[in-house]
């Protein structure tokens, strides 16, 4: 297992000065919207192939590999120009994607929080628009890593499985495996079960997976805390890591520098130590 990070967790820089920074910070990868994590990058239309080698270069002198190139785009919006932007967004970052030497490009299938009936009203638009991402997926051999979130059309286990039987291609369709953006009832699920059903049924088509933890106050608002000082329990995730004898990679998500090095640890951990379940 290999520990990363969201590079603009630590804010716009430039090129060079991430890769550094990420080296110095213990880190061996990093999922990189390149919009967001660098500086003289504003969009992805200002993306060029300079940019691309620049990039390259620089992650591999100082040791940090990019298992996903994110681009994450609104695949499921009802609005036509929207979901075409998305797609013919997520289609060139394919492209860059191999260039850059990343393992995959990532993305969700929706941008605003939906409610039960948008997701099933948007679910049509977003298999479309994975069908014609997937071409390009296919023609430029890059692998397309899609992120379930709960609040987005690719809302459960049930709707992953369609998707997965719909495009029926390991090799060029994967995902990035967010526990904490499938917990939609933390109070009352019984995460032990949930994780091992999801691992149990899609882990072979993960590679990627997010870790980070969190709490709901008296409001129910979202607030990020430390690894393991919120509501996730990672025990089953943990369990399934030790059986794995491929490469899965660990990317920390809503990094604070207050505890980040607690949270390497317990990433380490998560990977390497024997689940207390």
């Amino acid at each position: 297992m290999k520990i990363g990070v969201r590079a603009h967790d630590y804010g716009k820089r430039s090129i060079e000065e991430l890769a550094v920074l990420l080296h110095d910070e213990e880190y061996q990868a990093a999922q990189l919207a390149l919009p967001k994590a660098f500086t003289g990058i504003d969009s992805y239309q200002d993306i060029t192939l300079k940019h691309l080698e620049q990039i390259r270069r620089a992650f591999e002198k100082n040791g940090i590999a990019i298992p996903v190139f994110g681009c994450y785009m609104d695949l499921g919006n009802p609005d036509g120009r929207v979901r075409g932007y998305a797609v013919d967004t997520l289609k060139k970052c394919l492209r860059w994607g191999k260039e850059l030497g990343a393992q995959v490009v990532g993305t969700e299938t929706a941008c605003p929080r939906l409610s039960p009936e948008e997701r099933r009203q948007w679910k049509p638009y977003m298999l479309d628009s994975i069908k014609r991402v997937m071409e390009e997926a296919v023609k430029a051999d890059m692998p397309l890593a899609l992120e379930p979130v709960y609040w987005h059309p690719l809302t459960d286990l049930e709707t992953t499985l369609e998707v997965i039987d719909l495009i029926g291609d390991k090799d060029h369709l994967r995902l990035i495996f967010d526990a904490s953006n499938l917990l939609e009832f933390p109070e009352t699920t019984d995460q032990d079960r949930l994780w091992s059903s999801w691992l149990e049924s899609v882990g072979e088509y993960v590679d990627v997976m997010h870790i980070k933890d969190f709490s709901l106050g008296r409001s129910r608002l979202y607030q990020p805390e430390a690894l393991g000082h919120g509501v996730m329990k990672y025990d089953a995730v943990s369990r399934w890591l030790q059986k794995q004898r491929r490469e899965i990679w660990l990317l920390r998500e809503e990094m604070n520098l207050l505890f980040a090095k607690d949270d390497l640890a317990f990433m380490r951990n998560l990977a390497a130590a024997k689940s207390s379940g």
